[in-house]
Order: C-alpha cells, then sequence, then structure tokens
C-alpha cells in the first residue's frame, strides 16, 4: 500500500516538473524532494492527538456506556465502537467473529476471594491485527471494561448505584491502545514487527478476558515477542511526573531500552510481572511484559472517575514514551523472559481494610497516604491524605508489601495502633477494624 501511494506521488511530481528538463535531472530533484518530504514526516514522530483522546475517553466514560460492565448494553456500545476504530484503521480482525472474541464466566462474590461464584457474565476482548510481514509481534493492550452502575464488590463508593464512569480505570489506557494503533499505522515507517492491538474485558471480575485470549489465543503465543499494558494512564501528576512501570525485570533486554530513554518523566520501577492487571495474563505464559500507570487517586472505582479530570497533555507524554519504548523493542532480535519474584501483596490474604488510597509511587520509607475513604477505619482514626503509616500494630509498615502483611494479621472488631508520620512529626492513632 505505501509503495503504491510513494509511485503515485512520484508521477504526480514528474507531470509537474518543468518539461524542459532532462529526465535524468527530474529524477534527481524529485530523489531530493523525496528525501526532504521523508525528514519533515519523521522530524515529529510521536504525533498523538488530545483531540482524538478526547473523544475516545469522552465516549466510553459516557452516561451511554454507563460503566462498561461485561454483559451490558453500555459495555455492547463500547465494543461496537472499538471496533469500528480498528476497522477505520484496516486492522486485520483477529477475534473468533470479526474483532471480537466472546466469552462467558461466573463472578466470584469477590474478585480477590477464591471461593463463591455470583452471576453469570459475557464479555468479550476486541482485536485487531497490524501485518507487517514479520514473524514477530508485539501486543499492545489495556482493559476497557468497568464497574458499571449496579453495586460492584469493588466499588469504593459511598453511593455504589451510581454509574461508575471508569475515564482513568481504563478508558485512559483503551484511549492509548487506539492511539499507538494509530499511530503505527499512519507513521509511514515499515516497522520490523507486527502488532497486536488488544482490549480486554472482565479485567475488572479478575483479569477474564486476557487470561481467556492466553488460553485460547486467536493469534500464536509463540510468535508474541512481549506484552505492554497500559491501565489508568490519564492522571499523570504535573509535579512529580511520575510514571510507573511494572515488569521490568521479565527481561533483560529492558535494561538498555529504558537506559536510553528522552523526556522528563521520572520513571519508577518494579520488577514483578505479576500485578493486578492484564499483563500477569502472558507473563504466565512466560512472555515478557511491561505494565504503565500514572498512580492510584482519589476518585479510583468511585463514580467520580469521570473524564474532566484526564490530564490529556499528561497522557500524550506517557503515550510517546510508550511509542519509544515500542519502538526500540520492535527493533530487537530477541526478547528474552525471565521470571521475577512474585510480590508478597498477591501471596497475603485480609480481612479488614483501613480504607486508604496508597501512593504507588511513592518511594520512602513507609506507605504514603494517596486518599481516604469516609466512614473506614482510617478516617474514623483522623488519618489523613499526604500521611506516611509507618507501623500497624507491632508490624512495621516499611513498604506497601509490609503494609499488606500487617493488615492480615487483623480481623474485624480488632483494635491497635496505628504510627504515622505527618508533617515530619511521628504521630500514634487508635484503630477500630
Amino acid at each position: 500500500m505505501r509503495r503504491d501511494k510513494s509511485r503515485l506521488y512520484a508521477n504526480i511530481l514528474f507531470t509537474l516538473i518543468p518539461q524542459r528538463m532532462s529526465t535524468l535531472t527530474k529524477r534527481i530533484l524529485i530523489l531530493l524532494i523525496s528525501v526532504v518530504f521523508t525528514l519533515s514526516v519523521h522530524a515529529q514522530p510521536y504525533n498523538f492527538s488530545t483531540k482524538a483522546l478526547k473523544k475516545h475517553i469522552e465516549f466510553l466514560a459516557s452516561e451511554a456506556c454507563a460503566g462498561r460492565e461485561p454483559g451490558t448494553k453500555g459495555e455492547a456500545l463500547a465494543i461496537q465502537y472499538l471496533s469500528k476504530e480498528f476497522k477505520a484503521l484496516h486492522l486485520s480482525p483477529m477475534g473468533n467473529t470479526g474483532y471480537e472474541q466472546p466469552f462467558s464466566y461466573k463472578t466470584r462474590l469477590n474478585p480477590h476471594d477464591t471461593i463463591g461464584e455470583g452471576k453469570q457474565k459475557n464479555g468479550s476482548n476486541v482485536i485487531g491485527f497490524l501485518d507487517n510481514g514479520s514473524k514477530y509481534t508485539l501486543v499492545i493492550g489495556a482493559h476497557f471494561d468497568h464497574l458499571g452502575k449496579d453495586s460492584h464488590p469493588s466499588s469504593l463508593d459511598v453511593h455504589k448505584d451510581r454509574i461508575h464512569y471508569g475515564a482513568d480505570d481504563n478508558a485512559s489506557g483503551t484511549a492509548g491502545v487506539l492511539e499507538l494503533a494509530r499511530y503505527y499505522v499512519t507513521n509511514g515507517k515499515t516497522e520490523p514487527c507486527n502488532f497486536l492491538f488488544m482490549c480486554y474485558s472482565g479485567e475488572e471480575d479478575g483479569l477474564i478476558g486476557s487470561k481467556y485470549f492466553t488460553n485460547n489465543p486467536t493469534y500464536p503465543l509463540s510468535s508474541i515477542r512481549c506484552m505492554i499494558n497500559m491501565d489508568m494512564i490519564g492522571r499523570l501528576n504535573d509535579s512529580t511526573y511520575k510514571l510507573m512501570v511494572y515488569g521490568v525485570g521479565t527481561s533483560p533486554a529492558y535494561t538498555a531500552v529504558f537506559s536510553n530513554l528522552p523526556g522528563n518523566l521520572k520513571l519508577v520501577y518494579d520488577s514483578s510481572g505479576i500485578g493486578p492487571s492484564d499483563q500477569t495474563s502472558f507473563y504466565l505464559k512466560q512472555i515478557p511484559v511491561l505494565h504503565f500507570f500514572t498512580g492510584q487517586h482519589k476518585d479510583y472505582h468511585k463514580s467520580t472517575d469521570t473524564h474532566d479530570k484526564i490530564n490529556y497533555p499528561g497522557e500524550i507524554k506517557v503515550l510517546e514514551l510508550i511509542a519509544q519504548v515500542s519502538d526500540a523493542l520492535s527493533k530487537l532480535d530477541t526478547i528474552a523472559f525471565t521470571p521475577t519474584k512474585q510480590n508478597e501483596q498477591v501471596k497475603v490474604s485480609f480481612k479488614v481494610t483501613l480504607g486508604i488510597m496508597p501512593d504507588y509511587t511513592y518511594e520512602g520509607k513507609g506507605v504514603r497516604v494517596d486518599a481516604v475513604t469516609t466512614g473506614k477505619p482510617a478516617s474514623n482514626a483522623g488519618i489523613q491524605a499526604g500521611d506516611i503509616i509507618l507501623q500497624l500494630g507491632e508490624i512495621p509498615t516499611t513498604s506497601m508489601q509490609g503494609y499488606m502483611k500487617a493488615l492480615s494479621a487483623f480481623k474485624k472488631g480488632d483494635h491497635t495502633q496505628v504510627i504515622i508520620l505527618r508533617q515530619e512529626k511521628e504521630h500514634k492513632l487508635e484503630i477500630s477494624f
């Protein structure tokens, strides 16, 4: 297709050049014009559109999509939208029925429990393929489902019957998939690998969609070189510019890639391939993964996660960096897989919660509080946003792993003390679970 366009443009130029010139002179002039044109096109390789991001996120986080819970009319509208966008980009359908890969499952009463089943649900992944004639493929994915408008076990909203719009979680990542697909289709470059663009359903119920794909692949897993996941990339903090990158330990190839990245984002790395998002499904199939995340916020899993709070210039910075990473990865001959140590936080279970939102980008000692849920133990004890939790009961909470381990030691009805650091002074507060 690109060669045909080049010939067309060359023929047009040839007819416009004065006929008095010799054929050789004409061809030299056309060559010079082509070089200048190519350099001008490649001078701004990451031309992501704020207008396009807003269009995608505002639709996915709209009243009509109603929170995009699997099996609902709102999710069906989202699936239709994504399929239409993939078709407009001339991506090849890679589902079981066109771009769609439908599946059914039974929800757990609590997505974090291992027992108990809830209602039957139907979901569908949406998958498009950009064939560049390579034997290797890079996956760029994000989940597009959210909590809907009925009471969901994962809701943190006081009013659980309201629409949970999920603008950051994860219309932001889904819009990123669409924009990266547009970039790779229209950038005019011959890419050294293929791209599989994937939007997963059922993530909020336990990574259902991505797990279904990896167990029932519509494209050979053996040809997938690595997987890039975007979950909540729409709330970059303009004062810190911190971006979490998970999975950097899943391949030794990542060291060189991330050591040469330009830009002013402050990257916070986590080596583990296992985490609470869809990259985990690919890691468990021994595929190197990366997961990008701009951090938790007070609107997480609430009806207040709306499109007007998205940092669009910030998301463009994130997408520019991801494009740089995927460009570098696509040029590598091999991307070896390395198993990583599983974080303690996925091993422990707990029956109580403080009702805080941790700051996952915080790099100091302790657990920094990003937000506090009204009416929960932390709020009742007087814990505030910005406090740093140093100890819970007798257990130090020097890290997120330590914090999760400390929570697992308590049950409903227990009373203990929490030690916090506030404005460089330690305070002891009474906590009742």
